[in-house]
């Protein structure tokens, strides 16, 4: 069997314990809520991944491309909600997977894109929180004109759909809770007022990992999507939706240099490895580009990437002084801001369950 030190760097390490324990954990939360989940598929983009979070079972998930979807499909999911805003010169590849047999759902939050759109179950896109897109839930007007106007076009208002992000800026774990009851509300309310217009509306979907995790209250919703709790990433552990031993997902790297007058050390692991994202930057502690593991995972003296170039990562405490003796070649392992975004950077995962030793490489796959 090889072990993670025989492994070229950089590269992907999955923790198989650490995946099963979180998709458990979320499970069971959301069972004691009453709610199924439609796992998003767009963290993993992996078959290998999700077939192991489901279980095998071929159950509806999200997707974020229409390459998502096309690879799910083939690996025999069915019931698959593209859950971005469409655009409708994506139509023959859309109308292309259905005419094979998919049960492919689309989103708009628009009258104009919805009267180009025929043949569908469609969503309406409400936004509950100011954070991205959708119609305001209490816009009764425009929800009930994007309804008519997708009826008319032979498609169908098949519900509302909503996504808390505004929870990742959240302070603590009882603003999470509120913005939890907040995307509720609001999903619901937009859902009653297409009822009231007589349509018929079934489909109620919320979600994002925060509001997922500590949401309290679920009445009136059908559906919650999630994704990155799989693997979980220092975002998550900074607003306390899970612990940084919770993190199931690393970028395996070499020391290949130091430089003794600034207190660095280098590896061989940059933004192309690790991706830009900062998202730390602006929470309670910076964890720079990510924070710096041995080779079994545990955190190492306080250390952080606190700087990336294409190709280099600079390895430094995050107080400064001098770091510890880590020679060339030495192997480390860095935890990620954001886990989709250095997924996104990686064409496989070589998993590890307990040890060093690798036990599978699941592929992922990449692009729209």
């Amino acid at each position: 069997m090889t072990e993670l030190s025989q492994l070229e760097t950089p590269c992907l390490v999955l923790e198989r314990g650490r995946l099963a324990a979180n998709a458990a954990r979320l499970r069971r939360r959301l069972a004691e809520l009453g709610v199924p989940l439609r796992l998003h598929v767009k963290t993993a983009k992996s078959l290998e991944v999700i077939d192991f979070v489901l279980g095998g079972a071929k159950a509806p998930i999200t997707v974020s491309t229409l390459k998502e979807a096309e690879q799910f499909f083939d690996a025999g999911y069915r019931d698959i909600l593209y859950a971005v805003g469409f655009a409708k010169h994506k139509l023959p590849r859309a109308r292309a997977l259905a005419a094979r047999g998919a049960n492919l759902t689309l989103l708009v939050d628009s009258v104009e894109v919805a009267g180009d759109i025929g043949g569908f179950p469609v969503l309406i896109e409400i936004d509950t929180d100011g954070h991205r897109a959708g119609v305001k839930p209490e816009d009764e007007t425009q929800l009930v004109a994007i309804a008519r106007a997708l009826e008319v076009a032979g498609s169908i208002a098949a519900g509302v759909m909503t996504h808390a992000g505004g929870s990742y800026d959240c302070g603590s774990v009882e603003e999470i809770a509120a913005m939890a009851e907040r995307e509720r509300v609001g999903a619901v309310a937009a859902a009653q007022a297409l009822r009231r217009a007589g349509f018929a509306a079934p489909t109620v979907s919320v979600g994002s990992t925060p509001t997922a995790t500590y949401a309290r209250n679920l009445a009136g919703v059908t559906e919650v999507r999630a994704g990155v709790f799989v693997f979980f990433d220092l975002v998550m552990a900074g607003i306390d939706v899970c612990r940084q031993e919770d993190i199931a997902l690393s970028v395996l790297a070499t020391v290949i240099g130091h430089r003794a007058d600034r207190g660095w050390i280098l590896v061989d692991a940059g933004w192309m490895a690790m991706s830009r994202d900062r998202g730390t930057a602006k929470q309670r502690i910076d964890q720079g580009y990510g924070v710096v593991c041995d080779l079994d995972g545990h955190a190492l003296d306080d250390l952080i990437l606190t700087d990336a170039n294409q190709e280099h990562g600079i390895v430094a405490r995050r107080t400064g002084g001098t770091p510890p003796e880590l020679p060339v070649g030495a192997r480390l392992r860095i935890l990620p801001n954001h886990a989709c975004a250095t997924g996104a950077q990686h064409e496989a995962y070589y998993t590890v369950h307990g040890s060093r030793e690798v036990v599978a490489v699941w592929k992922r796959f990449s692009g729209w």
